[in-house]
């Protein structure tokens, strides 16, 4: 079986959820031994690329699940839970699995508590301000336990075994495994102008777009979309040996839930558990907890949105008024100064920290806006966030210059204290 049913349901919940469950129903019968009489999506705005739920028993037990989707993947048998927990990690086991290729769902306990995603979009939302310091103190906690474990099971990895890590495979797989070309067409050629995008006041083509040259807020980039993705697709190569540590390896704050009672976090979702490097275990939550909310929430962050072009020459100039606001500075923050920063000091203490390590991250970080979602999909984002996501994607993957950008004046910090 390919994947091709299970990308179907997580296209399907938001357009005719009906149908998605009827498929799903289906699968998990036939997958499992379970007697399932009704199955509930919850198409959610971060559900990019996945899909979860409810699910109810002939006997009237009710139970959760979760499956991560990747179209085009070569990972193969990719979830390990039990590493994980094995490491430390506070991690909700799955009652049921099935983790075969194509067939890949996990069945929980259901979990009550919120996610900190959800959590922290009301905090941010001004719905629920009087949370902020409880999950403040419980993020703070969660990234010294982090560090530990990384300390714990850190380790040099073969060339071989760093080719096999699904997270490695995710990020390089995603530039040359087609995602790249069915998002934004062929590379673009004389013959091939690329893929249309409506962008505010202008309609381009993605042709037009790589080529070009930019100026976000007064910060200069002297390198084109087409070089920052050839230049990921040479550095994020999956087999090098180096550095590596036990990690979730897609912890944004969607899987992540918050207890109210005991004020922790606890992962689940473990789709690309495993051995890894440390640098590309926190490119999801440093971009997707702090950066992203305009990708799960285009049409609320539009109409917040200022943003305009010029465009002269091949050298596009952008002014824009999106900020973070202080709960994505309070997880960036935390991040940076529990994991982050320590990890890199203990690798040069070393002798293991790469010369390139700033470039390397910044390459991982460029593909989360980039190549998430499509930025031309006119169906899902305004004309205006469409312009904004090519404005992050160049932010994260290049160096700026005159002014620094928010992710440099970051890396610029933890450069000069390590």
């Amino acid at each position: 079986m390919s994947d091709d049913l299970l990308q179907q349901i997580q296209s399907l919940q938001f357009s005719d959820k009906p149908k998605a469950e009827q498929l799903l129903r289906a699968f998990v019968r036939d997958v499992f031994p379970l007697d399932v009489t009704q199955v509930e999506l919850r198409p959610l705005a971060v559900s990019l690329n996945s899909f979860n739920g409810f699910m109810t028993l002939a006997d009237g037990r009710q139970l959760f699940f979760k499956t991560h989707i990747e179209p085009d993947s070569v990972v193969g048998e990719y979830y390990n839970s039990a590493l994980l927990a094995g490491a430390g990690y506070p991690i909700i086991q799955p009652v049921y699995r099935s983790t075969e290729w194509g067939k890949q769902l996990l069945i929980y306990e259901v979990v009550h508590d919120p996610s900190v995603f959800d959590l922290a979009w009301a905090i941010e939302t001004g719905q629920m301000m009087d949370a902020l310091p409880a999950l403040t103190h419980a993020q703070h906690e969660a990234d010294e336990a982090l560090l530990r474990i990384y300390l714990d099971t850190l380790q040099w990895q073969s060339a071989e075994d760093a080719a096999q890590s699904g997270v490695h495979q995710l990020f390089y797989h995603r530039l040359t495994g087609g995602r790249l070309a069915k998002f934004y067409g062929p590379e673009p050629s004389d013959s091939e102008p690329g893929t249309p995008i409506v962008l505010p006041n202008r309609s381009s083509t993605m042709r037009e777009v790589r080529a070009a040259l930019w100026v976000i807020n007064g910060q200069r980039y002297d390198l084109t979309l087409d070089q920052l993705i050839g230049q990921a697709v040479s550095d994020l190569v999956p087999g090098q040996p180096g550095l590596s540590i036990v990690g979730h390896g897609d912890a944004h704050n969607g899987n992540v839930f918050f207890s109210p009672t005991e004020s922790s976090l606890t992962y689940f979702d473990p789709a690309f558990a495993g051995r890894h490097h440390p640098l590309l275990d926190l490119t999801k939550p440093l971009f997707h907890n702090v950066f992203a909310m305009w990708m799960y929430f285009p049409h609320e962050k539009a109409a917040q949105l200022e943003i305009s072009l010029r465009a002269e020459g091949g050298v596009w100039s952008v002014t824009h008024n999106y900020e973070l606001p202080p709960i994505r500075e309070m997880f960036l923050d935390s991040k940076v100064e529990g994991v982050l920063l320590p990890i890199l000091r203990e690798l040069k203490r070393q002798g293991w920290l790469l010369p390139d390590w700033r470039r390397f991250l910044k390459s991982a970080l460029f593909c989360c806006p980039f190549l998430t979602m499509n930025l031309t999909d006119g169906s899902r984002f305004p004309p205006a966030i469409s312009l904004l996501g090519l404005t992050m994607a160049v932010e994260m993957g290049a160096e700026s210059y005159q002014k620094r950008s928010r992710i440099d004046q970051m890396l610029d910090a933890v450069e000069r204290r390590i």
